[in-house]
């Protein structure tokens, strides 16, 4: 046990008798330094004793899919400061190709017996995935929460942004600006979100123009037409783009902010420009991309109110309190910037010159 003390004490930055002192519920002992051996308790893997367990704190995973994309640090980092403020401790696990999976990240945490876990764009996010996964930790009591996706038959809370008010707001915008063809770079439909801004997308694509409209039945089109489906990366905003202005697209709207930089370097590299020819439109507001080059027009992500909101419905999990089916939809906003202008005038045609009459 006096190695365990020692390690501890290390931990928590304390020494081995405030440690014992608190092990043995003893008083004198500042609630701060109590929460800081407790918390060192949960990292090293000790189990508390029985008599100091108490609901409410303790490890809480929070499982992202990677940390390239801006938005999901923001998004951590929101989560992170709201579960501090009751006393939980965030055990981030990040996926990388080749690393731990969801599962295996999942079946860890269980192992350190978490209080609760936050899953953000995880598989709850894929409409083709299994989720029975969810199904049994929620049998083994695990109090859970979903950010971005929505999984169908779980008694869950789940917290999202409105992806289909986010397609609605960019399209009304170019529209407003003057464009008619307009396109829409997202990922694969199979994910919740993207299916979603595809569906905002086509509806405001049709209440702007006639459902009837060449662009509206171009939009409909699953992909081919208005719409084309890439990786949510710089490179798959580049890939994207190109079709998209080959069918005559003058503006696009992309899935994050990282596909709308690729977009706005497939338009220089044919010679064009942003927004003079043709106008991009991002989604998240990511740290900095408002200092990008220009300053690109996005749709913000109410990242803060999300977290708070997803770690609020955790801690009423925690307390024994398993909420019915809910999904909380957060309203996102339209960030106007430099990227987006009024659409170029169409060139117009030249008759051809009439032949000179010779006498």
């Amino acid at each position: 046990m006096r190695a365990r003390l020692a390690d501890i004490a290390a931990q928590a930055g304390v020494s081995e008798a405030t440690v014992s002192r608190v092990l043995n519920g003893r008083p004198g002992v500042a609630e701060h330094t109590r929460q800081a051996v407790l918390t060192a308790l949960d990292v090293l893997g000790f189990e508390r004793p029985a008599r100091l367990r108490r609901r409410g704190t303790g490890l809480v995973g929070l499982i992202v899919p990677e940390l390239d994309n801006p938005v999901f640090p923001a998004i951590a980092q929101s989560v992170e400061r709201a579960l501090a403020q009751y006393g939980h401790t965030p055990v981030l696990c990040t996926q990388i190709p080749g690393g731990f999976s969801e599962d295996d990240y999942t079946e860890m945490l269980m192992e350190r017996g978490v209080s609760g876990i936050v899953f953000v764009s995880g598989l709850h996010s894929d409409s083709t995935a299994d989720t029975g996964r969810y199904t049994r930790l929620l049998d083994r009591g695990l109090p859970m929460v979903f950010v971005n996706g929505c999984a169908e038959g779980l008694q869950a809370t789940f917290v999202s942004s409105d992806e289909a008010g986010a397609a609605q707001l960019s399209v009304h915008h170019l529209a407003d600006l003057g464009h008619r063809r307009i396109g829409l770079a997202v990922g694969p439909l199979r994910y919740v979100p993207t299916a979603r801004k595809a569906a905002g997308f086509r509806a405001a694509m049709a209440e702007r123009f006639g459902p009837a409209s060449d662009v509206a039945r171009a939009a409909a089109l699953p992909e081919g037409g208005l719409l084309e489906q890439s990786l949510f990366t710089v490179e798959g905003g580049q890939a994207a783009a190109g079709p998209l202005l080959d069918r005559g697209a003058t503006a696009l709207i992309c899935a994050n902010d990282l596909m709308a930089l690729g977009a706005i370097r497939t338009v220089r590299q044919r010679g064009l420009r942003v927004p003079e020819d043709v106008s991009v439109v991002g989604y998240d507001d990511s740290p900095l991309i408002g200092f990008t080059d220009p300053p690109l027009t996005t749709v913000r992500q109410p990242v803060h109110a999300m977290g708070q909101a997803a770690v609020r419905a955790l801690q009423d999990a925690i307390a024994g309190d398993r909420p019915p089916r809910t999904e909380l939809l957060f309203a996102p906003e339209l960030v106007v910037r430099a990227s987006t202008a009024p659409a170029p005038a169409p060139v117009p045609t030249t008759a051809p010159a009439p032949e000179s009459w010779v006498g």
